[in-house]
């Protein structure tokens, strides 16, 4: 019953679990990585820009306020005082060019000295309005990001405007700054690249070793697979693991054992069944066909390891109802007891009617007569006391079986006078079971003791009870009785004082009783002295059911 340690068989797959996981992390970190490089290169780009305008704009403000250049786009000379000046400025900030001009655009500075004097190329319509222009603009020296700001004749906002002053950085030179850090982005990126590919194999690994290198569709198909096989078995299947927790259960093990909702993952103690049968699941003792009675069923058992590559991962557990059988092995039990019964009486009825004739023919027939009238007293008189009270036909015919049962074995049954029993009060089957095994139990009890061996069987109509009306059957015997301490335990799966009988069939008669008393809201209870004596309350209505 161990779980096989075999492959999942089922069609090859291309690709594993393991091996798609670590093929779609590659693809995703390689994206990320991309998509965050550029984003990265993009985001370097527009900071370059954005300082780069920054850097002109300030410089443009910066010479447009000074007073030598202000004084200098007044004066007549303006070409030799501010060629030097605006050249300075350019070499000292790293710009491209500062130009200072005339309002209408008239250079009068410029790194090219042959432009001086010449149309300033780009827009300084705000500039001139006294406002701030910033574009990327293609001029003389090639595409720049330049600023044009106004020069005005005094410090207030209203001063006319006298000049312009342009100040500009070529976009070359911003691009090639970004190369400069471009190379440290993507070292960033590969950086990034390599790391998350070694997390990703170390993921891939550990998938690889969780789902043993199996596929996606072999996954998928194992679960179905052993899903509708789990729901379709008729057997209770169970699985606990080692810390003795219930890890799978089918319908069929939740039926029989009464699971309710989330019982897996539970603890076996917590799942309120009966003592032997939460022993049997926890422990490491493989067993076989062995007999549980839960508070409505007769269960077999079978258990065994399951393990996976020659590792133990708990304990598979088996069930299968033997409700009904064991009921109709319990009414087959009496059947023979009472062919087995009627066998010796039939031998017992022909020696005593070869006594009768004997005496006839030896001529005393007076004899057999007084002889075969006792005999028929004494037969009749046990029948009569069980006919006039036990109504029900399958309690009167047991009742008769085990009276020539024990009087084959030396058992003194005694059937107390008065001894009701009212037709049809409870299920026959039920009946024969519960009376069935008590007398049973006591035979046994009874049987090779020392002295008087009497087993004494009394059925009464209690109609006064609290609980309304109800029938109370005693069995009582002359037998050793329960030993101390035992009987809290009498009527549990395999209690039993019996030396004789099967493994696994120990102690089952009891238990059945237990059982079919509680499914009839009945009680039972276990009194001594001397010997054992089993009292158990039936009520006549309501909690009966067959």
């Amino acid at each position: 019953m161990a779980l096989s340690h075999r492959r999942w068989a089922s069609s090859p797959a291309r690709w594993s679990v393991a091996g798609q996981t670590f093929a779609l992390q590659v693809l995703v970190a390689l994206l990320v990585v991309g998509i965050g490089t550029g984003a990265a290169y993009a985001q370097a780009q527009r900071a370059g820009t954005q300082e780069a305008t920054a850097r002109a704009l300030a410089v443009a403000r910066t010479v447009a306020s000074s007073p030598d250049v202000v004084a200098a786009v007044q004066d007549g000379d303006r070409d030799a005082a501010l060629q030097p000046f605006a050249e300075e400025v350019r070499r000292r900030t790293e710009t491209d060019f500062v130009v200072v001009m005339s309002p209408s655009g008239i250079r009068y500075s410029h790194p090219d000295t042959s432009l001086i004097g010449k149309q300033f190329i780009g827009h300084i319509e705000d500039a001139r309005a006294g406002g701030t222009v910033v574009e990327d603009y293609t001029g003389s020296l090639g595409p720049s990001r330049r600023a044009v700001v106004p020069v005005r004749a005094g410090d207030s906002a209203d001063a006319p405007v006298v000049g312009l002053v342009a100040v500009g950085i070529r976009n070359a030179v911003v691009s090639q700054r970004l190369e400069g850090q471009l190379v440290a982005l993507l070292a960033a990126g590969l950086a990034a690249a390599v790391l998350t590919g070694l997390a990703t194999a170390l993921v891939a690994r550990r998938v690889r070793r969780q789902t043993h290198g199996l596929g996606e569709r072999q996954l998928r198909e194992m679960v179905e697979y052993y899903d509708a096989v789990l729901h379709a078995v008729t057997e209770g299947l169970l699985l606990i693991d080692l810390e003795g927790r219930l890890r799978l259960a089918n319908d069929e093990a939740v039926r029989l054992l009464g699971l309710g909702e989330g019982a897996v993952g539970t603890r076996v103690e917590e799942l309120a069944l009966s003592g032997p049968l939460t022993t049997a699941l926890t422990d490491d003792t493989p067993r076989s066909d062995e007999l549980h009675v839960t508070a409505a069923r007769v269960l077999v058992l079978n258990t065994a390891p399951a393990r996976w590559d020659g590792k133990v991962l708990g304990q598979v557990a088996t069930l299968r109802d033997r409700t009904d059988l064991e009921h109709l092995t319990g009414e087959l039990d009496s059947a023979r007891g009472l062919t087995e019964a009627l066998r010796s009486q039939a031998h017992e009825s022909a020696n005593r009617l070869h006594t009768i004739v004997s005496l006839i023919e030896l001529g005393h027939p007076d004899r057999a007569l007084a002889f075969a009238t006792e005999e028929l007293e004494l037969s009749q008189l046990l029948t009569d006391r069980v006919v006039a009270g036990i109504e029900e036909p399958a309690l009167s015919a047991l009742l008769l079986g085990k009276a020539a049962e024990a009087s084959e074995r030396g058992i003194d049954l005694r059937i107390d006078e008065g001894a009701v029993w009212p037709v049809d009060a409870l299920p026959a089957r039920d009946v024969v079971t519960i009376v069935g095994n008590l007398i049973d139990n006591a035979f046994d009890a009874v049987t090779g003791q020392p002295g008087e061996r009497q087993v004494r069987v009394d059925t009464r109509l209690d109609e006064q009870g609290s609980h309304g009306a109800a029938l109370l059957l005693t069995v009582a015997d002359t037998g050793p009785g329960l030993p101390p301490g035992a009987v809290a335990r009498a009527f549990e799966r395999g209690v039993s004082t019996k030396e004789q009988g099967g493994e696994g069939r120990r102690g089952i008669g009891l238990a059945l009783v237990a059982q079919v008393v509680s499914r009839l809201g009945g009680s039972l209870s276990v009194g001594g002295g001397p010997g054992a004596v089993f009292t158990v309350r039936l009520p006549l209505t309501g909690g009966g059911h067959d």
